[in-house]
């Protein structure tokens, strides 16, 4: 039985994951333009209080294109947020109006607060820097994808201390016993207190601060954004900002099988260069993001 709302990779047993990641591949066709129906008369609300591209319109995209409609709550100066409107209050009023809402929120435990007020079906869209359920899903298909879940070596690069990404994915790859290298600059490490639930779940963890020490021994390099806005002082940013670039000549020492991935947006933290190598896959992996998500709405709507 899945969890009626997708808040957090904590409330989905491996099973269950592979269960969703199997539906998937049947939903790439009408991701890449086949025509379905499965959808048709069902509504999804977007409420999307930090911004987003990949996310939002992935979710958009995916519903239209199960002939679903999306209502968009919009900029926040023009909703009643501006005139002080609780969140719980927005879920109550929206819960009567569609069939499941996707949310972003800045505030991490937003989403499980605004489950508890939904009588419809809440997605996480990433909530501060707790969790993003959807993402992870769709990292954990294009591994699937491109190299393989069984017996994974992957390196976790970047923010691992503010990273809702990283850290939702992290606990997802324990379930698979994935040998997991985490590297960051000595202020973004992964707390303790994950990493402590990594081990407990099975993974193999080891850290390190050098990209060059790992690159040579890994299947996939995933590769993370360090966030500027999740940081409360400025100055503690400008200390690690810049702290990594992966190269080609980075590369060199790679092995032939690796693959690169990245959430995106970037900002200077993969050259652009490597986006023509054969190891970069963080474009098919935002494309990814569609079928998963439609996979997603489609058990979230109960139409599978």
């Amino acid at each position: 039985m899945m969890p009626s709302h997708i808040i957090s990779m904590r409330d989905f047993s491996r099973d269950e994951i592979d269960v969703i990641l199997n539906r998937v591949k049947e939903f790439e066709p009408i991701a890449r333009g086949k025509r379905s129906a499965l959808l048709s008369g069902k509504l999804l609300a977007t409420l999307f209080y930090e911004p987003s591209t990949r996310t939002r319109l992935s979710f958009e995209t995916a519903m239209k294109r199960l002939g679903g409609e999306v209502i968009d709550l919009g900029a926040l100066e023009a909703s009643s947020v501006a005139k002080g409107e609780t969140l719980a209050d927005t879920i109550r009023v929206i819960g009567n109006y569609a069939d499941a809402i996707v949310l972003r929120h800045p505030r991490e435990g937003a989403a499980r607060m605004a489950a508890e007020y939904s009588k419809i079906p809440i997605i996480n869209a990433g909530d501060g820097a707790g969790h993003h359920p959807t993402q992870t899903l769709l990292d954990l298909y294009t591994i699937m994808r491109e190299s393989n879940l069984s017996g994974l070596k992957i390196a976790i690069v970047g923010d691992l201390k503010y990273g809702r990404t990283v850290h939702s994915l992290a606990y997802a790859l324990s379930l698979y016993h994935a040998d997991m290298t985490l590297i960051s600059p000595k202020q973004l490490v992964m707390p303790d207190t994950i990493k402590k639930d990594l081990k407990k779940q099975g993974a193999v963890i080891s850290e390190t601060s050098n990209i060059e020490d790992v690159i040579g021994d890994v299947d996939v390099l995933y590769v993370t954004r360090i966030q500027k806005e999740r940081f409360p002082d400025p100055a503690e940013y400008q200390k690690v900002a810049g702290s990594y670039r992966i190269t080609e000549e980075l590369l060199k020492s790679a092995r032939d099988n690796l693959i690169i991935m990245h959430p995106l947006p970037r900002v200077d933290e993969i050259d652009t260069s490597v986006d023509r190598t054969r190891y970069a896959r963080y474009f098919e992996q935002s494309f990814y993001g569609v079928p998963v998500r439609m996979a997603l709405l489609a058990i979230a709507m109960e139409a599978v």
